[in-house]
């Protein structure tokens, strides 16, 4: 089948360049050559997936772990994401336990545990906005925030539930129990004061509970963990946000978005989003600044994170070529812009509240 291998190295090719009006033309030529190979369905239905043919993708999934190759269960996994872009939620929760049952050591299995969270946690908000009576902690109503101050120092469930919300997994979760506090005035100082000495909390949270109890009104003295060591601070001096933009910054981001533009590959989203994702590192890092030594590899750590923030295919090896830079570099510095940002984790969520947003609408 030497004439399909010829296609889909050609379909290939325009997949990686981002031209998938031709991917697709080539990767169609596979599967009439050789309708038996189980992977060239699969290319194809991941191109059509990309294009939006969600429907006709998820034909051609089912097609080939019914029909071709029923260990290929990373097509469980893909269904459940086009079904719920399709808002058939129910089908895509199916698909997602389906393939955590058949591959629970899969490639795919952290990422399919962290949409069927994310999944419960956006629905329990609408479900809360739309029945403020029954909203739990994470809902955005007043009413129900109204509802925690007016009940706190009486309810002990209800503090428990709140205190152990700062220290939970989910950084969203931590975002709200902060606000929360900085409502509860007396009861929320002290229990900020406890959060920032914790040496095992993220920085960007630690800054964000000392930006809330600056918001509060508290002056003077706040020990905080810092460096390794117990420091304090002054909050009326402590500066919050991150200093003055520094111009190796701004070198790395303009390194970035000339090759971006060399690659004829991206549209006017893309250059925004790589600025706001540099910028929020940035900012979300301080004060413990990013030393950077050699910008090819920051710039390349850079798109190589928007990459992945937009499923988009881009190798590190490709990044590596179009940087003169080796490709551990690059992943040593997408690991540090993913350890403060949580890129794969966030490109999720928002796929996720975009779901079930249409689904409120």
């Amino acid at each position: 089948m030497r004439q399909a291998a010829y296609y889909f190295d050609k379909g290939d090719y325009y997949y990686r360049q981002n031209k998938l009006d031709k991917a697709l033309l080539f990767f169609k030529k596979t599967v009439e050559v050789d309708p038996e190979n189980s992977l060239y369905h699969y290319n194809l239905a991941c191109i059509l997936s990309r294009k939006g043919d969600l429907e006709k993708a998820n034909v051609i999934f089912s097609h080939i772990v019914q029909q071709l190759d029923p260990t290929l269960t990373d097509c469980y996994f893909l269904m459940a994401v086009n079904f719920g872009l399709l808002d058939d939620l129910e089908k895509a929760r199916f698909y997602l336990n389906l393939y955590l049952q058949l591959s629970p050591d899969g490639d795919m299995a952290e990422d399919a545990e962290d949409l069927l969270y994310a999944l419960s946690e956006e629905e329990a908000e609408i479900i809360g906005e739309r029945e403020p009576g029954k909203a739990g902690l994470n809902s955005r109503l007043c009413a129900e925030e109204e509802e925690i101050i007016r009940n706190y120092d009486e309810n002990q469930a209800m503090r428990r539930l709140l205190w152990q919300s700062l220290y939970y997994d989910n950084a969203q979760v931590v975002e709200k129990a902060i606000r929360m506090f900085g409502l509860l005035r007396i009861s929320g100082e002290k229990n900020l004061r406890e959060f920032v000495r914790n040496p095992w909390i993220k920085q960007r949270m630690r800054i964000q509970a000392l930006l809330e109890l600056k918001n509060m009104g508290f002056k003077g003295l706040v020990t905080v963990y810092m460096d390794g060591f117990l420091r304090d601070i002054d909050l009326y001096f402590y500066p919050l946000v991150a200093p003055r933009w520094l111009d190796q910054w701004q070198d790395v981001l303009e390194l970035t978005l000339e090759n971006m533009r060399r690659s004829n590959s991206y549209d006017e989203l893309f250059y925004e989003d790589v600025q706001a994702i540099w910028i929020d590192f940035i900012n979300n890092l301080y004060p413990r600044l990013p030393v950077i030594k050699k910008k090819e590899t920051w710039a390349a750590g850079l798109e190589y994170a928007l990459a992945r923030y937009h499923f988009l295919h881009l190798t590190q090896k490709k990044l590596s070529g179009q940087y003169n830079v080796s490709p551990s570099s690059i992943s040593t510095r997408y690991q540090e812009i993913n350890r403060v940002l949580n890129i794969e984790h966030r490109a999720y969520r928002n796929m996720l509240r975009y779901l079930t947003r249409r689904e409120q609408e």
